[in-house]
């Protein structure tokens, strides 16, 4: 366990500094990412492993790992859920601790009656390249009791990040010089010495684990050398597939000092001409307060909204000021809104999405399922 004597809020000067820093700020492959978010916050590295020790076994710090750009890994989307209110909290516990392939689990609510306030329960779906995400929701449904779902694939993504702590001091409106980058979602396909490179890549981080050159033990992990361990990595990074080295702090459950990282998480939604989905999403992602952003087409049942943004705060009024503020840069930018919703989110767990395709199988022969009747 953590010495009872180094601090482990996030409100320690000493621990906001580094992660300010470890939470999204080391982008990409690093060779050897402990010393260099020491060096980024400007700290020794020796006091940077044992705050981030200390973070992590008292669960301030959830996991630690390499980030994966799952949109270039998998077939994946968001799902909305309808489910009656009395099997709503036994089909979240069911996406969060049954299904592999279910990452972010989320009940929202709406202040008011607004298209598609009915889908109380949303998740993040991912599923190997060849498997469908329809048949796996279908799946999903005899287990869980729901009675409709619907995708939400990403058609190009223009924010993912976190950076909660950074996030706490932005102001309504606060946004880069530059639209926000593009990120495409075709599949990169990989071979399966890349694919056993990966897995060791993205595990999560124990505690012992946190040190410098930790690639070296990952390398040997996947038996191969150090050397094209980050050789692999470094080419995976250049096609899109590696994304953040991170710290993962918890949003909403109390922390052992009795504080919350934040408090309210709200779905934005938007919708936007035909035609002004990219310039839209990029201008949602030049703002700071954005964690995620997408173009994704909510249809009829969304009343047609085409850009959706997650954002994170401790004071909701505060969280709809940024809202307002970007509803009206989007209108100075010349982009009508024809219409937009604000979904809550309540109860919530988070976790990677697998996207192994031997995970899946295993998963299927677990669950006495024919991989093949699973296949798009």
């Amino acid at each position: 366990m953590s010495n009872p004597t180094i601090p482990i809020s996030i409100d320690d000067p000493i621990n906001k500094q580094i992660l300010a820093v470890s939470e999204d700020k080391i982008q990409g492959f690093v060779r050897d990412p402990i010393p260099a978010i020491a060096e980024a916050a400007g700290l020794d590295v020796d006091l940077v492993i044992e705050r981030l020790k200390a973070m992590l076994e008292a669960g301030t710090i959830r996991r630690i790992r390499q980030t994966l750009i799952t949109t270039s890994l998998a077939p994946g989307a968001l799902v909305a859920w309808v489910v009656p209110e009395d099997k709503l909290q036994a089909a979240f516990e069911y996406l969060f601790n049954e299904d592999p392939f279910s990452g972010h689990v989320v009940i929202r609510s709406t202040d008011k009656a607004t298209p598609g306030s009915q889908y109380r329960l949303w998740t993040t779906l991912k599923v190997p390249v060849g498997y469908s995400m329809d048949r796996h929701c279908e799946y999903l449904m005899t287990k869980t009791g729901a009675e409709k779902y619907l995708l939400l694939p990403a058609k190009k993504v223009f924010t993912l990040g976190v950076g909660h702590v950074r996030r706490r001091t932005t102001e309504p409106g606060a946004r880069t010089d530059e639209p926000g980058a593009v990120i495409d979602t075709e599949i990169v396909k990989l071979t399966e010495r890349e694919w056993t490179i990966l897995t060791a890549l993205k595990r999560e981080l124990t505690a012992d684990e946190i040190k410098p050159n930790l690639w070296a033990d990952r390398a040997a992990e996947a038996g191969v050398s150090f050397e094209e361990f980050c050789e692999t990595a470094e080419s995976l990074n250049q096609r899109q597939v590696v994304g953040r080295f991170s710290t993962f702090l918890e949003h909403v459950k109390k922390l052992r000092d009795g504080s919350t990282v934040t408090k309210y998480n709200a779905l934005f939604h938007w919708a936007v001409p035909a035609g002004k989905e990219m310039e839209a999403g990029q201008e949602v992602g030049r703002h700071h307060i954005m964690t995620h952003a997408y173009w994704r087409e909510g249809g009829p049942a969304f009343n047609n909204v085409n850009i959706m943004g997650v954002a994170h705060g401790t004071d909701k009024d505060l969280v709809l000021a940024h809202k307002a503020a970007i509803d009206d840069h989007l209108r100075e930018a010349g982009i009508d809104l024809t219409y937009t919703a604000v979904f809550w989110g309540g109860r919530s767990e988070i976790k990677p999405s697998e996207i192994s395709p031997i995970a899946y199988r295993q998963w299927c022969q677990r669950e006495g399922l024919d991989p093949q009747q699973m296949m798009a």
